[in-house]
C-alpha cells in the first residue's frame, strides 16, 4: 500500500513538473521580446521600466521644535533660458505632464498659492481648453454651417513657471534646507483687439508634495547619456534649474516689481533678486566660525 502511494505521488509530481515546464517554454519572456503596449514596437533595444518602477522616497521627518527660522520665497523659471530648455522638450513638455495629471484627477489644482480653494472640473476645462467657432461647408446642403470646436491650450504659450518654496534652518541637523511647496504655469493674457500682452498671471497652482510622486516616474531628457534620463523629481528636488526671485514673504505681501518703478527698474529687480539669494546663502554661512 505504501509503495502504491509512492508511485501515484511520483506520477502526479512528474505530470505537474511537465506542465510547468511546458508553460514556461511557451511564456518565456526576454528583454528583447518586451514590446510597447500601444503599437507593438519599441523605440529602443529593450523596454526600459526602471524609472516607472523606482520608488520615490518620502521627505525626512522634521519636528516643529527643530525649525528655528524659515522664509518663503517665490521664484520664476523662464523656459527660454538654456538650462531650462528641458521644460519645453518636444516629446513631453513639463506643462503637458501637469495637464494630463490634472485631467486624470491624480492631483488637485488651486486658485491661489495658499492651496485653500481648489478648482472645479468645469473651471479646469475652461483653463485647459478653448472654444472657437468655425465655418464648415456642407457638400450635401451646399451651405456653410457654424460648428463649435474645442481646442487644447498650446504648451508653447507657457513660457514661465512660478515656484513657491520654503527655506528653513533645522537645528537638529544644523543645516539650511529648502522644500518646494507649489508650482504654477504662467499664461500671458493678450488683448484681442490689439494683439498685445496685457498681463501675465498663474493659470493654477499645484501642491508639489502631492505632485512629487508623479514627477518621480516621469523621465526627463539627459543630453549627456540617453540611458540615464533621470526624472522630473530629480530636477526639482536637486534644484537643477535656473531661476530668479521675484518675491519674498513680507508684511505687505508685495512683489519686488511693486517696489521699483522707472526706466531702470529691470536692473534693480535683478540686483534685489541676487541680494535676497545671497542673504539666504550667507545665513547658513554666518552660523559657523572658521
Amino acid at each position: 500500500m505504501t509503495k502504491l502511494r509512492f508511485v501515484i505521488i511520483s506520477c502526479l509530481y512528474s505530470v505537474l513538473c511537465w506542465n510547468v515546464q511546458g508553460q514556461g517554454m511557451d511564456e518565456t519572456i526576454t528583454e528583447s521580446s518586451i514590446l510597447d503596449d500601444t503599437s507593438g514596437y519599441v523605440d529602443d533595444i529593450i523596454d526600459r521600466k526602471a524609472v516607472m518602477e523606482q520608488r520615490v522616497l518620502n521627505y525626512e521627518p522634521i519636528r516643529e521644535a527643530d525649525i528655528v527660522w524659515q522664509k518663503k520665497i517665490w521664484r520664476v523659471i523662464d523656459t527660454r533660458e538654456k538650462m531650462n530648455q528641458i521644460f519645453m522638450e518636444f516629446h513631453r513638455p513639463f506643462f503637458v505632464i501637469l495637464k494630463e495629471a490634472a485631467e486624470r484627477g491624480d492631483i488637485k489644482m488651486f486658485l491661489e498659492d495658499n492651496f485653500k480653494k481648489s478648482l472645479k472640473k468645469e473651471e479646469l476645462d475652461k483653463l485647459l481648453h478653448s472654444t472657437d467657432t468655425q465655418e464648415i461647408y456642407n457638400p450635401d446642403t451646399y451651405t456653410s454651417e457654424i460648428k463649435i470646436v474645442q481646442n487644447d491650450i498650446d504648451f508653447n504659450d507657457i513660457k514661465t513657471f512660478r515656484v513657491k518654496e520654503l527655506w528653513y534652518f533645522d537645528k537638529e541637523s544644523s543645516r539650511l534646507g529648502c522644500r518646494i511647496l507649489g508650482i504654477a504655469p504662467i499664461k500671458i493674457e493678450v488683448d484681442e483687439s490689439t494683439g498685445l500682452a496685457k498681463y501675465e498671471a498663474p493659470m493654477f497652482w499645484v501642491y508639489y508634495p502631492e505632485l512629487r510622486e508623479i514627477l518621480g516616474k516621469e523621465r526627463v531628457f539627459n543630453d549627456k547619456n540617453d540611458i540615464a534620463p533621470g526624472t522630473w523629481g530629480d530636477i526639482f528636488d536637486g534644484r537643477f534649474f535656473a531661476s530668479y526671485i521675484f518675491k519674498e514673504s513680507n508684511v505687505q505681501n508685495m512683489r519686488l516689481q511693486d517696489r521699483f518703478t522707472g526706466e531702470d527698474d529691470g536692473v534693480k529687480l535683478l540686483l534685489e533678486s541676487e541680494k535676497i539669494k545671497n542673504k539666504l546663502l550667507d545665513f547658513e554661512h554666518d552660523l559657523w566660525v572658521y
